[in-house]
């Protein structure tokens, strides 16, 4: 009897639990059979695992082979476990020493011919065998770089089986052909889901893409606007934009990214692990390090805005954007149940989704930008009678967008419609992105500092408690705000976002602590009605 096991792993959402795969060599008619909970696409691995061994040079084994994964409680599903139950097999028939696969992690697809595969999910993958205590995977060829991002995990990258079996036989590493020169590599073609290219707005790239040709000075006017968006990238607070059509609210929101700091090494690891699971991640691009940018067309689904879908659940564009910017134009025209259901991971930073499959958990942490016109038309303004829609058809159109959900969005501006004098005027062009994203920065360092020693970093993470009894504001700078209260204009929720945004103007300023110019133009933001403070933060100083 041959025995042998090695490891891989097993992917729920973004966290990996590790499965020992074995195998198992008996005398009998040689069958080939596969335990462990495995779906469709695992047991498929049987007839590619066969024609991969054979065409790699090796012998199978013509003996009672069984193959368990375990734990067996565990779902398992992809083609992930080929590379693995190929060694395990060839462990037990001894054409490698069982000793040496023993602590190795191994993942990776097997074509028919022994080439080796890439899989989506390799970052989290290889994140849960470092955490289980593996210090040796073994990854397809073209995915060590995204490996390799895991401290303290040696990878060796393969190209196909037969480079497996000879590294762990000490043999000659023989060569393989290149791909075809001029066409794309087809051991790529795993890593990336159909239809989830750049013009499905659920693509992965951040900052980067704008820091070109998508500068905020091409915005004209909008002076208002322009604040908001300041104001919500220095605190992450979330963004409401109401206008005409055409008035620039899609400019705005394209430009955001590029105000964002460049992300931390764990941020890094989070949202590339996010992608890599969605299969977003470009292939030239292991850690995703600009914030990313993700705006759904209105037709998305709930399962596509939150997560879901057959079998195990997948990312939405709520994960897809976390640590960065999540863009819903058009917001009236979403599904009300899509709308409501953002209303767990604005809140927890989070989303879990419950299936007959499993329970998966995905990061949600992300700044929510909101686009909408004022009616259908998209005309109606208390200046001018060009709307031609009927009073009942605007509070229907206003009325989608509910209440709890308005509530929980921190800044709510106008985008008033463009002049001609502003459209025509010399030097009518306002701040670069380059002069604002330096304020930026500065006002997450000094909330960075303030905020040293706790689990919070930005202004918009601190819970409305510890906001009122840890860091308060100047005395009577609040006094404004709690009127509004008493009066009804504000709720609970609202004063402490209040208080939260009053804090960032005064990082932005430069200020120890928020003044009552700070937080009237904060109440500004939220309400909407002016409150005779400048609307440019360079006025404030």
């Amino acid at each position: 009897m041959g025995f042998a096991r090695t490891c891989s792993v097993a992917l729920v959402g973004v966290e990996g639990v590790v499965v020992e795969v074995q195998a198992d060599l008996e005398p009998g008619v040689a069958a080939f059979t596969l335990v462990g909970l495995p779906d469709k696409s695992l047991t498929e691995s049987r007839d590619r695992v066969r024609a991969a061994v054979v065409n790699s040079g090796a012998e199978w084994p013509q003996k009672k082979l069984t193959v368990g994964l375990s734990p067996a409680s565990v779902p398992k599903a992809g083609s992930g476990f080929d590379l693995a139950v190929a060694s395990a097999v060839l462990g037990a028939a001894e054409r490698i020493d069982p000793r040496v696969l023993a602590d190795l992690v191994m993942i990776g697809e097997l074509g028919l011919d022994g080439r080796v595969r890439p899989v989506r999910g390799t970052l989290p993958a290889v994140v849960a065998a470092a955490d289980a205590g593996y210090e040796q995977v073994v990854v397809p060829e073209c995915a060590a770089a995204e490996a390799s991002l895991v401290p303290g995990v040696s990878v060796l990258g393969v190209r196909s089986l037969r480079q497996l079996i000879a590294f762990l036989t000490d043999e000659p590493v023989p060569e393989e052909e290149p791909a075809h020169q001029g066409r794309p590599d087809p051991l790529l073609a795993g890593l990336r889901m159909p239809g989830t290219g750049a013009a499905t707005g659920m693509h992965s790239t951040g900052a980067a893409q704008y820091d070109t040709g998508h500068d905020l000075a091409d915005v004209v006017g909008q002076l208002p606007a322009r604040t908001g968006v300041e104001v919500a990238a220095a605190g992450g607070h979330h963004l409401f934009l109401e206008g005409p059509p055409g008035a620039g609210k899609t400019m705005l929101a394209e430009r955001l990214p590029s105000l964002l700091p460049p992300l931390d090494r764990q941020d890094s690891l989070e949202v590339t692990a996010v992608h890599s699971v969605a299969g977003l991640l470009p292939p030239d691009k292991p850690l995703i390090d600009t914030a990313p940018y993700c705006a759904p067309h209105h037709s998305a689904t709930m399962q596509a805005l939150v997560g879901g879908g057959p079998g195990m659940a997948r990312p939405g564009a709520v994960s897809l954007a976390h640590r960065g910017v999540l863009f819903l134009d058009e917001t009236p025209e979403f599904g009300s149940h899509a709308l409501d259901a953002l209303r767990q991971p604005l809140e927890a930073g989070h989303v879990v989704i419950a299936r007959s499959s499993g329970v998966v958990r995905f990061p949600a942490r992300f700044l929510m930008v909101l686009a909408a016109n004022p009616c259908p038309c998209g005309r109606f303004s208390p200046k001018d009678t060009l709307c031609e829609c009927p009073p009942s058809s605007i509070r229907r159109y206003q009325s989608r967008l509910s209440g709890p959900l308005l509530d929980r969005v921190d800044l709510r501006v106008e985008a008033e419609r463009v002049t001609r004098a502003e459209l025509t005027a010399d030097g009518a062009c306002g701040e670069s992105t380059a002069t604002v994203a330096d304020r930026v920065r500065a006002a997450r360092e000094r909330a960075a500092r303030r905020l040293a020693g706790t689990p919070w970093r930005i202004n918009s993470d601190i819970p409305g408690r510890e906001l009122r009894n840890r860091w308060h504001a100047a005395p009577g700078a609040m006094d404004d705000a709690e009127r509004s209260l008493e009066r009804g204009v504000l709720s609970a929720r609202g004063l402490d976002r209040v208080l939260r945004v009053a804090w960032t103007v005064a990082d932005l300023v430069g200020r120890d602590r928020p003044d009552a110019r700070d937080v009237a133009l904060a109440l500004h933001l939220r309400t909407g009605v002016p409150r005779g403070v400048p609307m440019a933060i360079g006025a404030l100083t």
